[in-house]
């Protein structure tokens, strides 16, 4: 029986953040990368590494925060992998979870990182929250500068709906393609800024 494949999983939140510190120097016969937010349920990569991985194979992943949105999530994507007999490896946190070596501090472990790493970003957004609450409150709360001027925006729509594509638009005008479709959802009218 041959050695299984060494399978890289890769996600940043954004696409203008780069993909090189996660699983730098890492040997890998395939990886897949998504560019989208981890609270993001919809990661295309992730669902075709699921698939394509095989009894035997090793999924590496930079972090645990890399790979699931919270500890549930994590929890049971490891261990429907593991089921299959594939292993999973946590880089950066030097975990290794495979269905023959059952580690019961390991996975101690991973729950509470997982838990301490989930209850970080709610208390971020509560924070996040409570401080523009205080500065509406204050009238000094004006929202997120928008990312094109209304005759950027104007200039958008206009080449979007002429057929122009949309990928490239949004690398000429330095938005995401979400920014993107925002703007083109958004009628010339609305102030709200993207």
């Amino acid at each position: 029986m041959s050695e299984g494949k060494r399978i890289g999983y890769i996600r940043v939140s954004t696409a203008e953040q780069g993909t090189e510190r996660q699983l730098d120097g890492v040997d890998l016969d395939k990886v897949f990368t998504d560019k989208a937010s981890g609270k993001d349920t919809h990661r295309p990569q992730l669902q075709a590494a699921l698939d394509y991985v095989r009894e035997g194979d090793l999924l590496l992943v930079h972090s645990m925060d890399r790979l699931a949105r919270n500890t549930e999530d994590l929890l049971r994507t490891v261990r429907e992998l593991t089921s299959r007999g594939v292993s999973v490896e946590f880089v950066k946190n030097h975990m290794t979870f495979s269905a023959d070596s059952e580690n019961p501090q390991q996975h101690l472990m991973m729950t509470m990182l997982a838990a301490f790493a989930q209850f970080e970003r709610a208390l971020i957004r509560e924070r996040q929250r409570e401080g523009i609450a205080i500065a509406k409150a204050a009238g000094v709360y004006k929202g997120r500068k928008a990312a094109l001027s209304t005759e950027q925006a104007q200039a958008l729509r206009q080449r979007a709906a002429a057929g122009e594509k949309k990928a490239p638009l949004a690398k000429e005008f330095g938005i995401s393609r979400e920014t993107l479709y925002q703007y083109l959802r958004q009628s010339p009218g609305d102030k709200q800024a993207m």
